[in-house]
């Protein structure tokens, strides 16, 4: 397998993320960013591990191709699920209050089973395993190894009430039993009274994880305006927007006002209060208005922000995110990648994460989307055999996850023909006589 030249500057990142019960997935769903042997030459970035000789490899990149409604966005709605507890769940909590949780919603006796989530991380060059099953009202067990020297070693276990820590966290750990409730992940109180060894995890979903999805189109495009008024980012907001061939010069932010910002953040005080099952961090935030300079024959001109196209709200919302990510090596997950964009701009999003150059801290990219250029003929494509993923819901539906690694696919393999002949599956199940039903009338 060949890999980046150098070692990657990052010592970060996401290697796999484990769910059971959650959303669409009613059994275990299993998301790997390991390298294999069919990644794209170059594609493949090298960690070093503290403690060990040996290095992992992990991929700038992910893609989940499917029917509609087959659960790409429900893998990474749940992947934001996570992150949101292990955030939010010692602040937001009271006792006795609901856990956020969306189990398996297509039948009765999933909400009354566990849901589980697992992921396991490079941090700060250590390798980190961490995990937890809940249900609606308790943690029923929660738990972090860590590999220092190549070896498992416990941070902490807990199951139940009973909560056991290895021996370099038992002093930080025995501190954060006070402030622990039933309904709350140790990791997120550990965030929450800053400790410096078990917060890790809290901070690595704080700081290293976002989606982008048409919910908080809004923020983000608030996001790039952002950057663009910042000196040292300006030029590079630009730079990416006329890269889209959209015609715009500059972006400029009209901030609401000082009165209607201050009855926001009201009534998101009185919700904090009173909601228990809050499932959105972001829902009060007040976006500013965007307006965009665009170059004319007669020099430039402003339209309307209502009146900007749906392809050019989207670039202003994706550009700065993967700024972000990029500049920080962190994971961003986008849902429908190629919603209202070209697919060659759909392709060189992709080819960002995948080169070292424009991406030299190991930012990861993982994505749904229909476009099925992505997936590459026998001579180019944007990603690796590796790097592709399908969504299939079966008759009861349920979802399943599984990689096109599976089918053993060659090099010179037309992935995409392969796809559209039905070859992988995840592709949709057209039944005629239901067009028939929808337009021939009885009487015909």
């Amino acid at each position: 397998m060949k890999t980046s030249e150098s070692d990657s500057s990052a010592s970060s990142a996401l290697v796999s993320f484990t769910a059971e019960n959650i959303r669409s997935y009613r059994d275990e769903v299993h998301l790997s960013l390991l390298a294999t042997r069919l990644a794209e030459p170059g594609a493949a970035r090298s960690l070093s591990l503290s403690g060990s000789a040996k290095q992992v490899f992990v991929l700038p990149a992910a893609g989940v191709f499917g029917a509609n409604a087959s659960g790409k966005t429900a893998l990474l709605e749940a992947m934001d699920d996570l992150r949101h507890i292990v955030e939010f769940s010692f602040r937001r909590a009271r006792a006795g209050s609901r856990i956020f949780r969306r189990p398996f919603w297509l039948d009765d006796e999933s909400s009354e089973r566990p849901s589980r989530f697992e992921v396991e991380l490079i941090l700060n060059g250590v390798r980190w395993q961490y995990g937890f099953t809940f249900d609606d009202y308790r943690v029923l067990e929660e738990y972090a190894y860590h590999y220092p020297r190549g070896r498992q070693a416990r941070v902490f276990h807990r199951e139940g009430a009973s909560v056991e820590f290895g021996q370099p966290f038992r002093s930080e750990g025995r501190a954060l039993l006070r402030p622990l409730r039933d309904n709350v992940l140790l990791a997120s109180v550990a965030g929450a009274f800053g400790t410096k060894g078990i917060a890790q995890i809290h901070e690595w979903f704080e700081a290293n994880q976002s989606i982008a999805s048409s919910r908080n189109r809004a923020i983000r495009a608030d996001l790039t305006a952002g950057l663009a008024e910042a000196t040292e980012s300006k030029a590079r907001v630009l730079s990416l927007m006329r890269y889209a061939d959209l015609g715009v010069t500059d972006i400029h932010r009209e901030e609401p006002p000082p009165e209607l910002l201050e009855r926001i953040k009201r009534i998101e005080r009185e919700a904090n209060e009173t909601d228990e099952d809050e499932g959105s961090d972001e829902q009060f935030n007040l976006p500013s208005k965007i307006h965009l300079t665009h170059s004319t024959a007669d020099g430039e001109a402003q339209i309307p922000p209502d009146e900007e196209s749906l392809g050019t709200q989207v670039w202003l919302a994706l550009t700065g995110p993967i700024l972000e990510a990029l500049d920080t090596g962190t994971v961003l997950l986008v849902d429908e990648l190629d919603a209202s964009l070209h697919p060659q701009l759909v392709q060189k999003i992709i080819l960002l994460f995948q080169n070292e150059r424009t991406n030299p801290r190991c930012a990861q990219l993982i994505f749904n989307s229909h476009d099925t250029n992505i997936l590459g003929d026998t001579e180019w494509r944007a990603m690796g055999r590796d790097q592709v993923w399908f969504t299939e819901k079966d008759e009861d539906g349920k979802t399943s996850l599984y990689p096109l690694a599976d089918f053993g696919p060659r090099k010179d393999d037309a992935i995409e023909r392969r796809y559209l002949q039905g070859r992988y599956g995840a592709t949709p199940s057209f039944n005629p006589a239901e067009i028939e039903r929808a337009f021939v009338t009885s009487d015909s």
